[in-house]
């Protein structure tokens, strides 16, 4: 079984940073992608950025220049660094990596169970 926690969001105001973690744990043989995702009410999830185990990135378009995601491979974990933060960018932001279990040999994507994160005004 593999456990993926997010830590790190809160309230901040417009213009301030955050910095979101995720740790992935458990059974784990390898980790490919991780990223974060996030959902507003009443809105789809939304893919915000991800990684690839080497380190190659892409972001949505509304968070470029803003965010940064990174990764240690050595503690399973994915970071977002969130700058110039908007009221707009207010959600639970989900973390989520594509892991191949170390029981089963499977791979399979986890989810953790967000974190929310609100700008004010």
């Amino acid at each position: 079984q593999v456990q993926v926690v997010e830590s790190g969001g809160g309230l901040v105001q417009a213009g301030g940073s955050l910095r979101l973690s995720c740790a992935a744990s458990g059974s784990i043989f390898s980790i490919g992608d991780m990223g974060w995702y996030r959902q507003a009410p009443g809105k789809q999830r939304e893919l915000v950025a991800r990684i690839s185990r080497s380190g190659r990135t892409n972001y949505a378009d509304s968070v470029k220049g803003r965010f940064t995601i990174s990764r240690d491979n050595n503690k399973n974990t994915v970071y977002l660094q969130m700058d110039s933060l908007k009221p707009e960018d207010t959600a639970v932001y989900y973390c989520t990596t594509s892991t191949i279990d170390g029981t089963s040999f499977s791979r399979q994507n986890y989810w953790g169970q967000g974190t929310q994160v609100t700008v004010s005004s």
